[in-house]
């Protein structure tokens, strides 16, 4: 496989691809064209062909795109093959929800331990995964191979934990802090994830909607 600059576009579409894929391989669907992969993404086929053309050659001119085939090719770009460890930081409302709800193994990452300063969670474990106290964060990153950090802690204590990672060998942090965290020049990755930011573009868009009614009734 191929790995040249790709724009930070193409990127943010592979998970779609992954899904879609996915959701075609549980209807025993084997093989795709870009038309229809388009269709059902609100893409244009020259679109698909250029964002995986940034990464080889996949599919066959008149035969299409065999599902599982590249559903392995993209998964392999996106890392997930890589068995990258994880830490959570901050077990509590946002902390625990993700460690409920969301599978960090479909995404090919172990989530290994989790970090809390709360006493009544220290020593615990919470679907499988042990919970220590902060304090405990550096000497285990010593000790284990961490690549990735999942932050849900105060805002107010978010710079500073930040720093303690990137100190620690952490390349890249998913920050649920709601504060950006991201410096120029900085070695570690950091995805902001801000809730809001999707509810406020559908708010855009309704009102958008709204107003272009009222002016044609105008």
């Amino acid at each position: 496989m191929k790995r040249v600059k790709v724009s930070n576009n193409v990127i943010r579409r592979l998970p779609r691809y992954l899904r879609k894929l996915d959701e075609l391989q549980a209807a025993g669907i084997n093989r795709v064209s870009s038309f229809e992969l388009g269709q059902q993404l609100g893409l244009t086929p020259s679109q698909i062909r250029q964002d995986f053309s940034c990464f080889g050659e996949f599919g066959q001119q008149g035969y299409g795109y065999n599902v599982m085939a590249l559903r392995e090719q993209i998964a392999s770009i996106l890392g997930m093959n890589r068995g990258f460890k994880a830490i959570l930081v901050g077990v509590g409302n946002i902390g625990h929800a993700l460690m409920d709800n969301f599978s960090f193994a479909d995404c090919g990452v172990d989530l290994v331990a989790a970090f809390d300063i709360k006493d009544s969670l220290v020593g615990s474990k919470f679907k499988g995964v042990p919970i220590y106290h902060e304090d405990e964060m550096q000497d285990f990153l010593s000790r284990n191979d961490i690549s990735l950090a999942v932050l849900a802690v105060p805002q107010e204590v978010a710079v500073s934990v930040t720093n303690i990672l990137a100190e620690n060998g952490i390349e890249a942090i998913w920050n649920f802090t709601n504060m950006e965290l991201t410096e120029p020049d900085s070695p570690i990755l950091v995805e902001n994830v801000h809730f809001s930011d999707s509810l406020l573009a559908l708010s855009y868009f309704i009102s958008e909607r709204a107003d272009e009614g009222h002016a044609r009734t105008n």
